[in-house]
């Protein structure tokens, strides 16, 4: 059985920016609750067949979430093959140009859900709070690609508001 999930949000910030800091996997944790995300491969990630590994979690207390490039098409679509123990399936990021100076980035996943029906009986659940859990760092993406566009106080910063 299999479960989806797709969360989108407004960036005021062109698309190139938006995507600047969406696919810095190295710093993805700054926006990405509680994930540190590393890129693999000659470029880091940034090519298909190569791979992208996320841990989740507080301290060693977490999952390893694997994934391997399967699209990248630079500034508009990423699609990521999960392969991890915890996490399997696929999933995409798209960043589509809302005008100029504006974008949108919409997070599209469809993955494998454990223990049968009960998996299945408890999706609506868990993907309630998983996507909860990417609104949130959906909107902390958007506010460090806001101070990040051309024009903005702050340019070439890119960090996290405390």
């Amino acid at each position: 059985m299999r479960g989806s999930l797709k969360v989108a949000v407004d960036v005021e910030a062109p698309v190139e920016v938006t995507w600047s800091v969406l696919t810095d996997w190295d710093r993805q944790h700054e926006w990405a609750l509680l994930t540190r995300t590393r890129g693999l491969g000659p470029t880091g990630g940034h090519a298909v067949g190569e791979g992208v590994h996320a841990f989740t979690g507080v301290g060693r207390l977490g999952f390893l979430d694997t994934m391997v490039v399967t699209g990248w098409e630079p500034p508009r679509r990423c699609d990521v093959r999960k392969t991890g123990r915890v996490v399997r399936g696929t999933a995409q990021f798209r960043v589509d140009p809302r005008g100029d100076y504006r974008s949108r980035v919409t997070y599209v996943a469809s993955v494998d859900l454990p223990a049968g029906r009960l998996g299945a009986l408890g999706w609506p659940i868990v993907r309630a709070v998983i996507g909860g859990g990417f609104k949130v760092s959906l909107h902390r993406l958007a506010r460090i690609a806001q101070r990040a566009r051309p024009g903005a106080s702050g340019v070439g910063r890119v960090a996290v508001e405390r």
